[in-house]
């Protein structure tokens, strides 16, 4: 099977079932809207964003190369380079479970509005960050593992349905905040119960690697000098919307701030197309790259571009189409995110045709180049909110991200380009593409 074939094969089937994941997300979420208020939807939303930002700190970023690692070490047979590495990411895990549980409640109230909501359900966001983390390093390691179905299911298919019984749990309550709390205890309990099960299925799966490389030098200031940067090229790109919630809260009525988090929910559905075309060939990727294979390296990421780039661009259309549709059943309040949501939908049309340049610094040792482009970028997106939400509400909240995600990612790519000799951009394939045509 071709390369883009598998692509585009594996990739419809793990987007297939986000699709079915998303749907039952979004009958939740309009549930919570229908039945207890969008102040209610806008809180919990506020709730999984912050908690997704503290997850993602937890393993102290080697859940963002997890990835990476265990497609070299399976690639080189060093099973032991990947147990020292396992273990390094879920003590980190742990330790910052404990201190959560400690020092949370004051924590919290550092933050403003956001730390005023997670206060008022401490120990279940607690759970949730808990599990969320696990699933994070849990599922980079399968994807490294060529295991990108059990990677993605938990958070495609269980977490959603968790959301679902949750709501039916929080019907027994008396009051809309209650149910609320009830629910959300419900999603963290059985979040926590589905990253276990998967960590379980993560060890069965690095048991069978064989160890037949010579020992050498344990590597961990190498793990650390990936580590640290990506934890915050993480921060500002895979969570970036969760950010802009957090941010956009002192700006924002509660409703209107759930208008804007039912888009970003929706929003992820082409981000999450998009990333996992690249989940799927990475471990091609790190391989050739690890065997010095340039050549099939570039060509790779060539194929991820031109796939990427067309999932999203077609996602855009069927935003454009079905998205008024799909609003209608928050409510009519909620038609007022139809165009906000086209505008978002088109920043990562953008992101994906510029290509995965942090990705290729990281690859050519140079991950640190990425954070100026990125710190560019969160300085675009705060300055512009100050600006456009006041004056324009919505639309400017969604403008603010359209032009900070444009902006760092001609930056990204200006970079790679310049440091590493690369253009990931979709054009190289565009051009190869051309080249028989016009002969």
């Amino acid at each position: 099977m071709s390369q883009r074939r598998k692509l585009a094969s594996q990739s419809t089937v793990i987007f297939g079932t986000r699709i079915v994941g998303a749907g039952l997300v979004f009958v939740a979420q309009a549930a919570v809207a229908r039945y207890w208020g969008p102040d209610m939807l806008g809180e919990m939303i506020l709730v999984i964003a912050a908690v997704n930002l503290i997850a993602v700190v937890m393993p102290l970023g080697f859940e963002t190369i997890g990835t990476y690692f265990a497609a070299e070490y399976r690639a080189k047979g060093e099973a032991v380079m990947l147990h020292g590495f396992m273990a390094r990411a879920y003590i980190h895990i742990a330790v910052a479970f404990v201190f959560l549980l400690c020092f949370g409640p004051y924590i919290a109230q550092l933050f403003g509005e956001p730390g005023r909501v997670l206060r008022g359900f401490l120990v279940q966001s607690c759970l949730l960050a808990l599990g969320t983390a696990l699933v994070f390093v849990n599922s980079a390691l399968l994807v490294g593992l060529k295991r990108p179905f059990a990677a993605f299911f938990a958070d495609t298919l269980f977490r959603p349905c968790l959301m679902i019984v949750g709501f039916l749990v929080g019907l027994l309550a008396t009051s809309p905040s209650d149910s609320l709390a009830n629910m959300i205890w419900v999603l963290s309990i059985g979040w926590v119960g589905v990253a276990l099960i998967q960590f379980v299925h993560v060890l069965i799966t690095v048991r069978r690697i064989p160890s037949t490389a010579p020992a050498r030098p344990d590597e961990t200031g190498r793990w650390w000098r990936f580590a640290l940067p990506w934890v915050l090229i993480s921060l500002a790109t895979d969570f970036y919307f969760d950010l802009d919630l957090l941010l956009l809260s002192g700006h924002l009525s509660r409703e209107d701030l759930a208008i804007f988090g039912v888009c970003i929910r929706m929003l992820s559905l082409i981000a999450f197309g998009v990333s996992s075309v690249y989940a799927v060939t990475m471990p091609d990727m790190f391989e050739s790259e690890a065997m010095s294979d340039r050549d099939g390296f570039h060509r790779k990421v060539g194929d991820a571009n031109l796939v990427a780039t067309g999932l999203s661009a077609l996602l855009l259309v069927l935003v454009l189409i079905l998205g008024p549709f799909a609003l209608q059943f928050f409510g009519p309040d909620f038609q007022a995110g139809v165009l906000p949501l086209a505008v978002l939908c088109l920043a990562i049309v953008v992101r994906s045709a510029l290509g995965p340049a942090a990705l290729v610094l990281s690859i050519h040792d140079r991950p640190y180049l990425s954070l100026p482009a990125i710190g560019l970028g969160l300085l675009v997106l705060a300055l512009t909110n100050l600006v456009l939400v006041p004056a324009w509400g919505l639309l400017g909240a969604s403008l603010a991200a359209f032009l900070s995600i444009t902006v760092w990612s001609l930056a990204l790519w200006a970079t790679a380009w310049r440091t590493a000799g690369v253009d990931v951009s979709i054009l190289p394939r565009l051009r190869r593409i051309r080249q028989p045509i016009v002969a």
